[in-house]
């Protein structure tokens, strides 16, 4: 990680749970002579950081201010590769990134996608060979919206359709947040040219949920293979419901687990909805102790304790070999799609979100309501709750068992309710009097 490109200005530092962070710093020498630009932490991400081999990221954006103020300075003519015209589309998305809305709302896992929905839009080229990223905002009316969507759907390698959805989406979000703090660079007719737009149809493919059973085989193929860490990770993601970037990023650490207040739970922390589960690990039943996920703690008790967060790694090579360190999410990721291909039986569809789908899916086997998954998941609302669970067979022969119940619950109803009214013969002599 050290070794590693980093644009200007940027710094390394050690965290002291052993983790390397990433810090955007103006030397003194220019803010004594004015610069105004702040500071900034860019986070423990690399990618999110410093991009793609330090060509990228946060700190690209920060760079282009500095630029821009320094050319201002010196009365040098501002290149075009520095810095965007003022109100043009490379200017909204560059100034988009520096508002809060992006650095507190944008989670480090989801800027590089950000920036690579950015730069597709801006290297858009239109019939008269211009870049859209070089219009002017008020240039972009409905009509030229549609023609805009039209032309990165249709990409060279073909329909590109999920590309659309995630462009509108985007831009629908920078034309409403920048709007209200520029309001003089937006049509007054046309405010939003993203709005109400009609996206074409398109077969959405759902994410994969893997079951208990190859949960538990990945993991322990993992702990023979002498890697703990993916295995406690998929593991913690099934069974808690935290989120993979969360896992892995450090927020659950072992203070969070049988801690001493709370002996016998694991405290879940949830980033992207700041919510907090205390999942209970056992309880007594007639004076014994019952444990709910012995299995899972069985994992856990292969970990080392290299830290405070639970998953960490040894750094094997530079300066600080034999310190520990946080994992990236596209390192863990990596790991395990190559742990995956050594576990006989594991799918090739297994990933850490398929974990967590997976568990989602097994609260709606056991038929939980849905205020009691949410307790467990840690969702706001039913309708982020419901989107996770998968239409599995288990669901239908459960819904199936409940309908063929009631249908002969209703049968049996119908056959009494004839037997009131047509009593047999026999029934109605006796009742005549005599």
């Amino acid at each position: 990680m050290l070794e590693r490109a980093r644009p200007r200005f940027v710094e390394v530092r050690r965290l002291a749970d052993g983790a390397v962070a990433f810090y955007f710093r103006v030397p003194s020498y220019y803010r004594a002579l004015g610069c105004e630009i702040a500071n900034e932490p860019l986070g423990t991400s690399y990618e999110a950081a410093c991009g793609e081999n330090g060509k990228g990221g946060r700190a690209a954006t920060l760079n282009a201010l500095f630029d821009e103020w320094n050319d201002h300075r010196t009365g040098e003519p501002i290149a075009q590769s520095k810095i965007a015209r003022y109100g043009s589309i490379d200017w909204l998305f560059r100034q988009y990134k520096t508002e809060k809305a992006y650095t507190e709302k944008v989670s480090p896992r989801s800027r590089p996608d950000y920036e690579r929905i950015m730069q597709l839009i801006c290297d858009t080229v239109g019939k008269s060979g211009r870049r859209i990223g070089e219009r002017q905002i008020i240039e972009v009316t409905p009509r030229a919206a549609d023609k805009i969507y039209e032309k990165i759907i249709n990409g060279p390698d073909g329909l590109r359709l999920r590309q659309g959805e995630k462009v509108v989406g985007l831009c629908r979000k920078v034309w409403r947040i920048m709007r209200r703090l520029h309001p003089e660079l937006f049509d007054k007719k046309h405010p939003n040219p993203w709005d109400d737009f009609t996206l074409k149809s398109r077969t959405k493919s759902k994410k994969h949920a893997v079951t208990r059973d190859e949960v538990y085989k990945f993991a322990w193929g993992c702990i023979e293979l002498g890697r703990p860490e993916p295995a406690a990770v998929a593991v913690i993601c099934f069974e808690w419901l935290q989120r993979p970037e969360n896992v892995v990023a450090g927020l659950l650490t072992w203070p969070d687990y049988r801690s001493k207040n709370w002996p016998h739970a694991v405290r879940i922390e949830h980033h992207k909805n700041k919510a907090l589960v205390w999942h209970p690990l056992e309880e007594a039943v007639a004076g014994e102790s019952v444990k709910f996920y012995a299995e899972a703690e069985d994992v856990l008790s292969h970990l080392p304790k290299l830290g405070i967060p639970m998953i960490m790694r040894r750094i094997e090579k530079g300066e600080y070999k034999g310190d520990a360190k946080l994992w990236s999410y596209p390192g863990m990721e990596k790991a395990v799609q190559q742990l995956r291909k050594k576990i006989d039986g594991v799918s090739q569809l297994f990933t850490l979100d398929a974990c967590r789908h997976g568990g989602m899916t097994e609260l709606e086997e056991a038929e939980l309501t849905d205020g009691q998954g949410r307790a467990l998941s840690g969702h706001k609302t039913s309708q982020a709750y419901r989107g996770y669970a998968k239409e599995t067979m288990k669901r239908a022969l459960a819904a199936t068992r409940k309908r063929h119940a009631h249908l002969l619950a209703q049968k049996h109803f119908e056959e009494q309710r004839v037997d009131e009214t047509h009593p047999p013969e026999t029934t109605r002599k006796l009742a005549v009097p005599q």
